[in-house]
């Protein structure tokens, strides 16, 4: 019931930061936690960063807690990932997700999620 479009992506420099948008379309996602994932080539989609229903919990990925952002506009049906300060390593297909259980405030497993947009793919070259 729920689709979801990644924007944002794109070739960017080494230091540079991105916002990748994820728009949600078809039902209101304010009533569950909503996150993003990774997939770099060769390697297993990962989990990025999660946020709960109103933007008051957030959780990372190790790898990325210092640098990624996570955050929601639920009157406008959106999810942002702000990150900073990009290296070569963060080049990957960024996924939004979709479909947390209501009443669990964070979800961080692929399997936790039913509903992916189709990603937006960011490259850094150093």
């Amino acid at each position: 019931q729920v689709q979801l479009v990644e924007s944002g992506g794109g070739l960017v420099q080494a230091g540079d930061s991105l916002r990748l948008s994820c728009a949600a379309s078809g039902r209101t996602i304010s009533t569950n936690a909503m996150g993003w994932f990774r997939q770099a080539p060769g390697q297993e989609r990962q989990f990025v960063a999660a946020i709960s229903t109103s933007g008051g919990s957030t959780y990372y990925a190790d790898s990325v807690k210092d640098r990624f952002t996570i955050s929601r506009d639920n009157a406008l049906n959106t999810v942002s990932l702000r990150i900073n300060s990009l290296q070569p390593e963060d080049t990957a297909v960024y996924y939004c997700a979709a479909g947390c259980r209501i009443g669990q405030r964070l979800c961080w497993g692929r399997n936790d999620y039913y509903i992916w947009g189709q990603g937006t793919q960011v490259i850094v070259s150093s």
